[in-house]
């Protein structure tokens, strides 16, 4: 199978671990930002975590950098249109991007503006290039419940304008859900969907609840569902869709080696798995690499393709007109 050219969606992107090493330096230029060097080769060196990182919070340093540049309309727009190009390239057909709108606030820019200017970003990309996509809210699990809060109501004008879905990210600690009960639950009310990144670094029971306490309908990797028989049979029996990033897992060793990865057997077993990069730049990937992995290392079929390419249009969170559409590509 060729994976550049099959169609693909992709449901766990990071806005910020996504960004081309020479828009970083042209911005930085531009505005007189100091960065560790101006070469393309070395930028991307620092951008990159390496696959033997020690955990998820070393992987996580790889985002600072990107930040910088990642302060103004202007730049938060153009950053957003390159992303889908790049993914439009390899003929993935639509696309949730997912971003801290929080992180963006250094320069003086309003949450709504940051956010405008990443939905002004995908609205220029979908009208040049044959994609489509939608953004997720991130709330970052290492600020308080407040600031969660803030997300969720200065998010909710752009509701159906864009956004679709709220999502926690950042540091997991054991047992994080229940200090953001509040806040979600008020975006379950406002219309947001929920996907919560949850069982990435060794607790599977925040899986559980992220489920039972914040009504995730989809799960941000979710791979130590395999150490917990609770949050496995939920996620199996209320059919939670599972964002799964083999890449990246191997990185911040949720795993050790593709080998390792549980997706081959979460699929075999009836757990919706989709493939996803979660971070562009950061693990080096695309799609069409993140797929080839997959069905290599586990010798998976055309068949198999098929399904979870099924089972990630059914449970991306766009309207039902976009859905046929991205069902008739298959």
């Amino acid at each position: 199978m060729n994976f550049t050219t099959l169609p693909k969606i992709e449901l766990h992107c990071h806005l910020d671990g996504s960004l081309r090493a020479e828009t970083i330096i042209d911005i930085a230029k531009r505005e007189g930002i100091s960065l560790p060097t101006l070469d393309r080769d070395e930028i991307q060196q620092e951008l990159i975590a390496p696959l033997d990182c020690e955990s998820l919070d070393e992987y996580l340093k790889r985002f600072a950098l990107p930040n910088l540049v990642m302060q103004s309309q202007e730049n938060l727009k153009r950053i957003t249109f390159e992303l889908f190009e790049d993914a439009a390239k390899e003929n993935v057909k639509y696309m949730e991007v997912r971003f801290a709108p929080l992180l963006h606030t250094a320069q003086g820019l309003s949450v709504e503006e940051i956010i405008q200017s990443v939905i002004d970003g995908m609205r220029e990309a979908e009208q040049q290039f044959d994609i489509h996509g939608n953004i997720i809210l991130s709330c970052m699990r290492t600020m308080s419940a407040e600031s969660a809060f803030e997300v969720v109501e200065k998010g909710k004008p752009f509701l159906g304008k864009g956004v679709v879905a709220i999502d926690l990210c950042a540091s997991e600690e054991e047992g994080f859900c229940g200090d953001f009960v509040e806040p979600i639950a008020l975006a379950r009310d406002y219309g947001y969907r929920v996907t919560i990144h949850a069982g990435e670094t060794g607790v599977g029971k925040n899986v559980l609840e992220a489920v039972e306490l914040l009504g995730a309908e989809r799960i941000g990797h979710g791979v130590f569902i395999k150490d917990c028989a609770e949050a496995y049979d939920v996620v199996k029996e209320k059919q939670v869709v599972l964002e799964m990033c083999p890449t990246s897992n191997v990185q911040t060793k949720a795993v050790n080696q593709y080998s390792d990865h549980p997706i081959h057997d979460f699929h075999k077993d009836g757990i919706k798995v989709t493939v996803n990069t979660d971070n562009r730049t950061v693990s080096d990937t695309t799609m069409a690499k993140e797929c080839t992995i997959v069905f290599d290392e586990f010798n998976m079929n055309e068949e198999d393709y098929k399904k979870i390419y099924l089972d990630s249009v059914d449970a991306c969170f766009a309207d039902e007109e976009t859905k046929v559409k991205l069902r008739e590509y298959i």
